[in-house]
C-alpha cells in the first residue's frame, strides 16, 4: 500500500526559526541602533590628528579618549596616556570639549527597540509561518500539532495485501468481503434496505493475523484507509485525544466512503469504573470516541474497523449495536488452515517438492499465524546456514522444534548418568502415552538440550482436529505427564528436578477438570474458578470460600496421585520395553515415533 504522509514540520519548528532569529538580531543589529559605529585608533595617530587641528568634539573619561573629526562624521576612541599637557594641546588645536559624544537612547527609545519591536516582529513572523503550515495542512493547523490526528491514509495499490494472502481465517474474511462489496456496490444494499455495521471488532490471541486482515481490507478496497493504534490516542494533556478523535473522524467524513482500523482499541476502550480521580484524559479520548461513532448518519459511507485481544475489557457501551455492530473472532487456526497459512508464507521462499505441508501442520498443532510464518522462515535459514538452496521437509520440521523448544545447545555436555536419566525420563512419557487407549501417537523423542532449558522432550501429534476431550483423555494426559518422575523412581529410586514442567502442566490440568470442566463428584457442575484474558495466557481466579478451596486442593492431589500411580504400574509392567527404549535412545539421542513403535511391538 502507499502511505500518504502528512506534514512532518510542526507550527514549532517555525517558531524555533523565528527565535533564532531574534536572537542573532539582538546580538548583532540592536547594538548599531543603540549607539553609532565607533572605531578604534592608537594613541599616536589621535596625537597627530591634534596637532594637524583635525579634531571636532573631545571627551576625555578615565580609561578612554573619545573624539570626532572637523566634520564629526566618525567617532574615534583611544587609550589613555600619562600626557599633563594634553588638555593645552587640544585647546591649541581649536577641539571643543564634550560631555557626552556618544548620544544614550531615551528610556522610551530603548524600550520600544528591546522589547516592543522584538514582540511585533515575533508576532509578525509566528503568524505568517502559521498561516503557511494552514494553507497546507487543509486550514486546520493546530497548535504545536497537539490534538491532530495522526493517523496514516492508504490508497490502492497493485502492491501489498490481499484476501488471497490471508489464509486460515475463512470466516473472518467472508465477514470482511461483505463490507468491501458495500463500499463497491451500495446500491444493492440499500434497495433491499439494509445497512453496512458501524463498525466491526476484530478479537483473537496474538499473532492470528487482525492486523494483516485489515491490511488485506485495505489492499482490496478502492477507498481511503486510516489506521491508527489506540496509543496514538493517549496524550499527556487533558483533551488532546479527545481532539485527535475528532480529528480523524473529521478526515473520515470528508473523505467517505472510507475505512478506519484503530489497532489495540482496548488502549483508550477499557469499561470505566467511576472512581474519582481516575484517567480523566483517558476516559474523555473514550467519550469522544462513542460520541464519534454514534454520530454518523445512516449509511454514510466509513466503516470502523477495530482489534483487540482483550475484548473482555472493552465498555460496554463501546461494544453495543450501533457502534461495533458485528464481531468477528480471529481464532488460531485449525489443521486445514495450518497447511493453507503454511502455503502461503512458503511461496516467498524455495522449498523441496516432495515437502508435505500436512504433516507439517499436523506438527504445529496450537500455532498461531505469525508462528507459522517464523517456522518457514526458519526453515529457510537453516538452508541458508547448510549451504542448500531449497528448504526441505527436515527443515520444516526441526524449525517447530526451534519454536516450540528453542535451537540445539551444543555447548551442553551432559554426564552419563544425566543422559541416561533424561533418557529414561523420556521414554518414560512415551511408553505410558502408548500403553494407554485414546492418547495421541508419539512422533518423537529427544534427549538433545535446547535452550529453553529443557534437557529432552517427547513429542505428540494428534491425527487430526480436536475440540473436545473427554474426562478419560484427560486423565491419560495427565498419567503421560507424571511418566517421566515414575520412570526414574522404577528405574533409579530417585527422582531428579528433570520434572518441574510436567507437575506444572498435570496440576494445572487437574485443577481444571474439578474447577471449570465439573469432572468432581463433590462439586458436580457448579464452576469454581472463572478465566479472564483468555485471548493471553487465560488468568484464572477462584470464586468460593477458603473450606472450598481447601478441598478442591485435596481433591487435585488426589487425581494427580492416582495417575501417577497409574504410570508406575504401566512402567513396572512393561519393565524390559523400558530398558530396551531408554537404552536405544542414549545411543542414538534422537528417535523418531515410528521407530519407537517398531521396538514397542517386537
Amino acid at each position: 500500500m502507499n502511505e500518504v504522509k502528512t506534514p512532518k514540520k510542526t507550527p514549532l519548528y517555525y517558531y524555533g526559526i523565528v527565535v533564532l532569529c531574534l536572537m542573532l538580531f539582538n546580538s548583532l543589529v540592536m547594538p548599531w541602533f543603540a549607539r553609532r559605529q565607533i572605531k578604534l585608533v592608537d594613541y599616536g595617530t589621535f596625537m597627530t590628528m591634534t596637532e594637524n587641528k583635525e579634531i571636532g568634539l573631545v571627551e576625555v573619561q578615565e580609561n578612554q579618549i573619545l573624539f570626532t573629526d572637523k566634520e564629526q562624521t566618525a567617532v574615534y576612541k583611544t587609550g589613555v596616556m600619562n600626557d599633563p599637557s594634553l588638555v593645552e594641546r587640544l585647546k591649541n588645536s581649536g577641539a571643543q570639549f564634550s560631555q557626552q559624544i556618544v548620544e544614550q537612547m531615551s528610556p522610551l527609545a530603548s524600550f520600544v527597540i528591546y522589547w516592543i519591536l522584538p514582540l511585533v516582529i515575533f508576532f509578525g513572523l509566528g503568524q505568517l509561518m502559521n498561516r503557511k503550515l494552514m494553507n497546507k495542512a487543509g486550514g486546520n493547523s493546530m497548535m504545536f500539532g497537539l490534538g491532530k490526528s495522526s493517523a496514516k491514509v492508504y490508497v490502492k495499490s497493485s502492491e501489498g495485501i490481499h484476501f488471497n494472502d490471508v489464509a486460515g481465517e475463512d470466516e473472518a474474511k467472508d465477514n470482511l468481503k461483505e463490507i468491501v462489496d458495500y463500499l463497491h456496490n451500495p446500491a444493492k444494499y440499500k434497495e433491499i434496505g439494509a445497512s453496512m455495521p458501524k463498525g466491526v471488532l476484530l478479537v483473537g490471541p496474538p499473532g492470528t493475523g487482525k492486523t494483516m486482515l485489515a491490511k488485506a481490507v485495505a489492499g482490496e478496497a478502492d477507498v481511503p484507509f486510516f489506521s491508527m493504534s489506540g496509543s496514538e490516542f493517549v496524550e499527556m494533556f487533558v483533551g488532546m485525544g479527545a481532539s485527535k478523535v475528532r480529528d480523524l473522524f473529521r478526515q473520515a467524513k470528508e473523505k467517505a466512503p472510507c475505512i478506519v482500523f484503530i489497532d489495540e482499541i482496548d488502549a483508550i476502550g477499557k469499561k470505566r469504573d467511576g472512581q474519582i480521580g481516575g484517567n480523566d484524559e483517558r476516559e474523555q479520548t473514550l467519550n469522544q470516541l462513542l460520541t464519534e461513532m454514534d454520530g454518523f448518519e445512516g449509511n454514510s459511507g466509513v466503516i470502523i474497523l477495530a482489534a483487540t485481544n482483550r475484548p473482555e475489557s472493552l465498555d460496554p457501551a463501546l461494544t453495543r449495536p450501533g457502534r461495533f455492530d458485528r464481531r468477528v473472532p480471529v481464532e488460531l487456526p485449525d489443521l486445514q488452515g495450518r497447511e493453507e497459512i503454511l502455503k502461503v508464507h512458503a511461496k516467498k521462499i524455495k522449498v523441496d517438492s516432495d515437502v508435505d505441508f500436512h504433516q507439517i501442520a499436523r506438527m504445529a498443532s496450537g500455532a498461531s499465524g505469525a508462528e507459522l510464518a517464523n517456522i518457514v522462515n526458519e526453515a529457510a535459514l537453516r538452508a541458508v546456514r547448510d549451504n542448500r538452496s531449497s528448504a526441505s521437509q527436515s527443515d520444516l520440521e526441526e524449525s517447530i522444534e526451534i519454536v516450540i523448544a528453542g535451537y540445539q545447545k551444543k555447548n551442553a555436555i551432559l554426564s552419563d548418568q544425566e543422559k541416561k536419566t533424561v533418557a529414561y525420563h523420556e521414554i518414560g512419557h512415551a511408553l505410558v502415552a502408548a500403553k494407554q487407549t485414546q492418547s495421541a501417537p508419539v512422533q518423537k523423542i529427544t534427549i538433545i538440550p535446547r535452550t529453553s532449558g529443557a534437557l529432552g522432550y517427547t513429542m505428540q501429534v494428534e491425527e487430526g482436529n480436536k475440540y473436545l476431550m473427554t474426562k478419560e483423555e484427560i486423565e491419560n494426559k495427565i498419567a503421560t505427564f507424571t511418566g517421566g518422575r515414575a520412570a526414574e523412581e522404577v528405574v533409579f529410586g530417585t527422582i531428579s528436578t528433570g520434572a518441574s514442567n510436567d507437575i506444572e502442566q498435570a496440576t494445572k490440568l487437574a485443577r481444571a477438570m474439578i474447577t471449570r470442566y465439573g469432572m468432581s463428584k463433590d462439586f458436580d457442575m457448579v464452576a469454581m474458578e472463572t478465566v479472564s484474558n483468555q485471548y493471553l495466557g487465560g488468568d484464572t481466579s477462584l470464586a468460593c470460600s477458603m473450606e472450598t478451596q481447601t478441598e478442591i486442593d485435596r481433591q487435585v492431589v488426589a487425581l494427580v496421585k492416582q495417575q501417577h500411580a497409574k504410570a508406575v504400574e504401566i512402567l513396572k509392567a512393561n519393565r524390559e520395553k523400558l530398558d530396551e527404549l531408554a537404552c536405544y535412545l542414549y545411543e542414538k539421542e534422537t528417535i523418531t515415533g515410528e521407530e519407537f513403535m517398531e521396538i514397542l511391538n517386537r
